[in-house]
């Protein structure tokens, strides 16, 4: 890698390339060489601890030759305006953020986004990601499954956007603050359901790393006094449920909402939604049950 990239835009003119390198989350053997070749060649690196980085070339016997700026979620968006600058003058940017993959979690899509307006080369080099780790470890469906960041601090958020997801059937995989995480895991089981399977993975590669495996109500009592460390939570999606089809049955759901107090355009719309039929489908089935020509 060089400091002017061999890719130019459509215009003609010479362009940098993004290069959105993936950094150790544990083990520093764990980097790859081609992140060591880009530490050592690119002019500009944008790094989201800046100290970090200096260690971590350090301990990879790496000498950085480049511009260093920090690049961290406060100074994101400005500082974004500066790299695009940057590669748009023909200089190749590497982008390291402190343990995985730059944009997960990180600083780093902002950036993707404007080098793509702007037909800029985008490199991705890639390497550990606590996401696809923790997946694979936790024992859980890994054909599907969804990555949904950090959940919401305030609990009523939180327990609404868990309530979003509760019918989500693909694996999920979340991260957590340690300090935040027997709340997380508490409001979890109330949301899913105590007995929903899901593992909770500790200081992935690292010294004292640890998988603990079980149901979401016996996981949150785990928690409860307190757990330390890098966290990455794995939860099972929600099992497939067989749903109301037969017309009689789906009029007969709506009846029992509206005795308790739903509208019925609302009872229509949740009794679709919760037996995977259209709402029409509903909506004609109660029709014909009350004989009803509306």
């Amino acid at each position: 890698m060089t400091g002017n990239s061999a890719d130019t835009k459509e215009t003609g003119g010479p362009t940098g390339t993004l290069l959105l390198g993936a950094a150790p989350i544990g083990r520093v053997d764990d980097a790859s060489p081609r992140l060591r070749a880009a530490l050592a060649a690119a002019p500009v690196i944008a790094a989201e601890d800046t100290r970090r980085l200096r260690r971590l070339a350090g301990d990879l016997g790496v000498e950085l030759t480049g511009r260093i700026v920090s690049y961290h979620d406060q100074n994101e968006k400005a500082r974004s305006a500066e790299l695009l600058e940057e590669l748009l003058a023909g200089r190749d940017v590497l982008v390291v953020t402190d343990a995985g993959m730059p944009g997960v979690s990180d600083p780093g899509y902002r950036l993707v986004v404007a080098a793509v307006a702007e037909d800029v080369p985008v490199r991705v080099l890639p390497g550990p990601s606590a996401v696809t780790t923790a997946l694979i470890m936790s024992g859980l469906p890994t054909d599907r499954f969804c990555f949904e960041g950090f959940p919401p601090r305030k609990p009523g958020e939180r327990a609404r956007r868990l309530a979003e997801l509760a019918g989500e059937p693909r694996t999920m995989v979340f991260f957590e603050s340690p300090r935040r995480l027997a709340a997380t895991l508490a409001a979890m089981a109330e949301a899913f359901g105590g007995d929903r399977p899901a593992a909770v993975c500790r200081e992935l590669t690292k010294t004292y790393e640890e998988v603990r495996r079980g149901p979401l109500a016996g996981l949150a009592e785990w928690a409860a006094p307190g757990v330390l460390g890098e966290i990455t939570l794995v939860v099972g999606g929600a099992p497939a449920r067989a749903g109301l089809t037969d017309p009689a049955d789906l009029a007969a759901a709506v009846a029992a909402r509206e005795g308790a107090g739903t509208p019925r355009k609302q009872a229509i719309s949740e009794i679709a939604k919760e037996n995977g039929v259209p709402k029409r489908t509903v909506y004609d089935a109660v029709v014909a049950a009350r004989g009803d020509s509306r």
